[in-house]
């Protein structure tokens, strides 16, 4: 139920903020309101129908944790991208592409999703390849460095913190 509710509160935010519509009383623009608060209940229901408001469908659990990780990731961003550029404008400065093998261990597969997904969007690294079974990640770093932060384990605690599963 809670799910439901969250996945119909985010719909209908994102329904006004794309409508524009925020003076709801009853006497402006009723039509346009209903149709947007009944298109919001009617994907609520479908999906609750087809029962996709589960953990990973919506994951309403990780809505505390999420704003410190997607801080920390868009610093992790904004410093792999100043090195990147640091070794694009420096002819000195060495690049050594490489694919390597990354191991993870997370709880859930939206782990797994949201590691990965961190590790392509910090630049200078590219996931190219999930192996669940083997608890595995193919890489591909653009120098030493950032094989050996990803081998460090900083990010992939950070992920196990979302998850709510401590390192």
């Amino acid at each position: 139920m809670l799910r439901g509710l969250s996945l119909f509160a985010v719909l209908l935010v994102f329904w006004l903020a794309l409508s524009g519509k925020w003076d709801l009383r009853l006497g402006s623009d009723r039509y346009l309101t209903a149709c947007g608060v009944a298109s919001c209940l009617l994907v609520t229901w479908l999906s609750r129908r087809h029962k996709l408001l589960d953990e990973e469908g919506h994951p309403v659990h990780l809505a505390l944790r999420l704003p410190f990780y997607a801080t920390w990731l868009f610093w992790e961003i904004i410093l792999a991208n100043i090195d990147v550029i640091w070794r694009i404008w420096s002819p000195g400065m060495k690049i050594s592409p490489r694919v390597v093998s990354i191991p993870f261990r997370t709880k859930t597969d939206l782990g797994a999703v949201i590691y990965a997904n961190s590790i392509t969007l910090t630049p200078g690294t590219v996931t190219i390849g999930v192996d669940p079974e083997k608890g595995e990640m193919l890489v591909h770093c653009l120098t030493k460095e950032a094989e050996e932060g990803l081998r460090s384990g900083g990010m992939l605690r950070k992920v196990l913190r979302l998850e709510g599963s401590e390192p």
